[in-house]
């Protein structure tokens, strides 16, 4: 690093090489300052440090990677799984030799901390005079802290070792796996910023991991919990989703269905920047009528995706063949986007993510096929309706159709009830119901609600052939349809069934 990359003004951020990290951060690490990386062993503070120096060391800087506990061979082990090179990031290793098991070299007259921890720290102040890197990791504040013996000499060495980053011009990252003892709150006090690493076992399926910003000086963090996973190729982290910071003004137009009949029920077509909530029992239609949305926003040249729960890619497509509904051309050309949630390994912000990432790319229409499947995904999660309320208000911002399904339990009667009961955050509710007469079990549509303008109050009959969905007259002929068993008011009246609608 030259001379001159030194003297950089110390309010200039460095980046942390972590995607989602700096946005928490409100745009990285200020330079020449000293942060406390914190969690027990297993939660990534390994891995979140190398991407911080590896990003340093593309960029041309010095950086240093110093030990207290690990071997060189398994730190360059951890950067192996990740398939990364450690070119350019030094390591220099600080741990007691296997000397230590001869009893001639142990010490009998002085304690082993009054001499190991005047030792450790000159091979420290050595190796970092003889390098003068830009980016620094120490790994752990735990053996120092152990060393130290005492919390008043722990923290007189940590202040002398800020004081001596400080004049060097040098970023620095110290990592504490809190095996010392209580949390390090000393330390806390002292560095810059300070960064939390947590997990979580869950019931079923993938640990659950959290990433939050205790303390950063000077700056505007992302507060609270996010999301964070460990994956080949490193962390990545989900920042909490925040709408109100994204905010936009639009007009929104009608989104028609493609559904001559549907749009009447409508009132002309979904609202863009609506959410739509499809309701009913299993079987009833919705995913297909979700699928027609889909379908409209195709043939009107426009991208859309799709996140489903239960069902495969496959038996979706093959479903929407069947009912005339080509979703397999798009999706092989990527104007839809078609992706199988793994509820075992989904959290909440990353979820999120994929969500928003799909609107920002520019997909017209967004289904999430089921909400019973999203909520029972994560069940030890809390707040999920609050996370779903931000994401439906994301996509509203943006001019997105989106479109949640939900079933009800139960198949026929007025008492079928729904374990994700989300109609009040949606901005539209349709609802499928079964029914029966003479003899046969038929389907009706309706719709119970529509902010974005008048709609029809009526309840028509629904079906789905090779033809596609179809939507018939207002059954005015018969009262209780919503209970599943109907009675007829008009004996006259012509016979109703799948043959009805043309």
């Amino acid at each position: 690093m030259t001379a001159s990359k030194k003297t950089t003004s110390s309010s200039e951020l460095l980046s942390t090489g972590i995607p989602g990290i700096d946005c928490i951060l409100g745009g990285g690490l200020t330079r020449d300052r000293l942060y406390l990386i914190e969690g027990e062993p297993g939660t990534g503070k390994t891995t979140m440090s190398l991407q911080f120096l590896l990003e340093g060391a593309q960029a041309g800087e010095t950086v240093l990677y110093m030990t207290l506990s690990e071997t060189e061979a398994e730190i360059r082990a951890v950067a192996a799984s990740h398939g990364w090179s450690l070119d350019g990031v030094h390591i220099h290793e600080v741990i007691p030799s296997e000397k230590m098991l001869d009893p001639e070299e142990q010490y009998t007259i002085f304690h082993p901390s009054e001499v190991e921890l005047s030792e450790t720290t000159q091979k420290l102040i050595a190796a970092i005079e003889a390098l003068k890197p830009v980016r620094v990791v120490l790994d752990s504040l735990s053996e120092l802290q152990l060393l130290a013996v005492n919390a008043l000499r722990y923290r007189r060495q940590v202040m002398a070792f800020k004081q001596f980053f400080s004049r060097r011009a040098c970023t620095v990252v110290f990592l504490d796996d809190r095996t010392a003892g209580e949390k390090d709150l000393e330390v806390r006090s002292i560095a810059h910023g300070v960064i939390s690493l947590d997990q979580t076992l869950s019931n079923y399926g993938a640990t659950r991991r959290h990433v939050r910003v205790i303390k950063y000086r000077g700056m505007a963090f992302r507060e609270g919990l996010h999301d964070y996973v460990i994956r080949r190729g490193g962390l990545i982290a989900y920042p909490r989703l925040i709408a109100s910071e994204s905010r936009m003004m639009n007009k929104p137009s009608r989104f028609p269905s493609g559904v001559a009949q549907l749009d009447t029920l409508l009132g002309g077509g979904i609202e863009e920047s609506t959410s739509t909530f499809v309701v009913g029992p299993p079987g009833a239609g919705k995913s297909s009528l979700a699928a027609q949305f889909v379908m409209s926003a195709i043939q009107q040249g426009q991208s859309a995706a799709m996140f489903i729960f239960e069902e495969s890619i496959s038996n979706l497509l093959n479903r929407c063949d069947g009912l005339g509904m080509d979703l397999r051309s798009p999706f092989e050309s990527n104007q839809l986007s078609i992706q199988q949630v793994d509820p075992a390994e989904l959290t909440p912000g990353e979820y999120a993510d994929t969500v928003c990432r799909a609107a920002d790319a520019g997909a017209k229409v967004i289904v999430i096929d089921s909400l019973n499947g999203y909520l029972n995904a994560m069940p030890d999660e809390q707040f999920l309706t609050t996370h779903l309320h931000e994401l439906l208000s994301y996509l509203g911002q943006r001019g997105v159709v989106t479109l949640l399904v939900g079933v009800q339990q139960g198949m026929l009667g007025p008492n079928m009830t729904s374990t994700a009961n989300i109609s009040y955050l949606a901005d539209n509710v349709i609802m499928l119901r079964y029914f029966e007469v003479r003899g046969e079990v038929l389907q009706a549509i309706s719709v119970f609600k529509k902010r974005g303008g008048k709609h029809e109050r009526t309840i028509r009959q629904f079906c789905m052939s090779e033809h596609g969905i179809q939507v018939g007259p207002v059954l005015r002929e018969f009262h209780g349809i919503l209970s599943g068993i109907p009675a007829i008011l008009d004996h006259a009246a012509p016979e109703v069934g799948s043959s009805s609608i043309d």
